[in-house]
């Protein structure tokens, strides 16, 4: 089982991350970065983002698995993706809007998901 998240830091504009389990709300792992957020708070939350993404896919009858979600703010942007190998578990990255890339911000946030064992 490998949960090493550490590699998300490198992101530019990095708040904090956390990988969490879909089923349970619960965290599995979690990085801080600058300033106070609750990934905790954050990883139960999303749970639930994850969850009516799942449902809305069912509901429209689609034959196809979430890549990533991504929730843009005023000031950051929260980007959610499922692991490949465990769709039940996905990684979450808070950025500061301003300072990061989205670009690079997924290939980052695609190459660690790649590397996690659950």
């Amino acid at each position: 089982m490998s949960t090493d998240i550490s590699d998300l830091k490198n992101i530019s504009g990095f708040i904090g991350a956390c990988l969490v389990d879909s089923e349970t709300g619960l965290m599995l792992a979690s990085e801080n970065g600058t300033g106070k957020f609750d990934l905790e708070a954050a990883g139960a939350v999303n749970t639930e983002v994850v969850r009516a993404e799942r449902a809305a896919l069912e509901a429209l009858g689609l034959d196809d698995t979430v890549e990533d979600i991504l929730i843009t703010l005023g000031e950051q942007i929260h980007l959610i993706r499922p692991l490949g190998a465990n769709p039940g578990v996905f990684v979450y990255v808070a950025l500061n809007k301003k300072a990061s890339n989205l670009g690079m911000a997924r290939l980052v946030v695609k190459k660690v998901e790649g590397q996690l064992r659950i």
